[in-house]
């Protein structure tokens, strides 16, 4: 596909604001996908070395081989674990909102592109320092969905997906800066009337009887 067309360029866009809202960073105005990419690697690997010195843990690389599941180190066992958790809550969250898993816009060509694109905005934050801190862990698989389960009520995630996906999808429509900010705060649910629009919900609409 043409890097010049509408819709490329429109992937593009939203591919730098996902970058931005993970980070926290800004990304030059010229900057390719395959560009966007090589940054995205450089900061993880980043994060990987400064977690493995946290931790008193020697040289760290991720590795994921289903085929030799138990022969894997403890920290990629965790994360693999908690990683697969993540995609299961986002996936549930792109459903709620009616979105299609399917179509990514960093990953693609799998049916869960979109999974792994949003799911990425939180791994930094919330399964690797997780999974780094189980490297003594005698079985990090069930420690980490353990310690996963706990910490998904401080960090109010399902909400967070939900306004991150708005942000992203709808850009017009929200406060993208104060998206990055304060990721914490959504109003989850409306009604929609056909001639009046978006309407607040929790509200009880019956008629009272004459």
């Amino acid at each position: 596909m043409n890097e010049q067309d509408p819709l490329s360029q429109q992937t593009l866009a939203v591919a730098v604001d996902m970058y931005e809202m993970r980070f926290d960073d800004d990304v030059p105005a010229d900057v390719t996908l395959d560009v966007l990419r090589g940054m995205e690697g450089h900061r993880m690997k980043t994060l990987y070395r400064l977690l493995a010195q946290q931790h008193g843990i020697g040289r760290f690389r991720r590795n994921y081989h289903p085929d030799q599941w138990q022969e894997q180190d403890p920290v990629n066992l965790a994360l693999s674990a908690a990683n697969t958790c993540l995609y299961g809550i986002v996936h549930a969250a792109l459903i709620a909102l009616g979105c299609s898993p399917a179509l990514g816009f960093v990953h693609t060509g799998k049916q869960h592109a979109f999974i792994y694109d949003i799911a990425d905005l939180y791994k930094a934050e919330v399964t690797l320092p997780l999974a780094f801190a189980l490297n003594g862990s005698a079985n990090p698989e069930q420690d980490v969905r353990r310690k996963l389960r706990e910490n998904l009520r401080l960090v109010q995630l399902l909400p967070r997906i939900v306004r991150d996906v708005q942000a992203l999808l709808n850009p017009d429509t929200t406060d993208t800066e104060q998206v990055r900010t304060d990721r914490r705060s959504v109003d989850l649910v409306h009604l929609w009337d056909p001639k009046a629009g978006v309407q607040p919900a929790g509200v009880n609409y019956a008629r009272e009887q004459s």
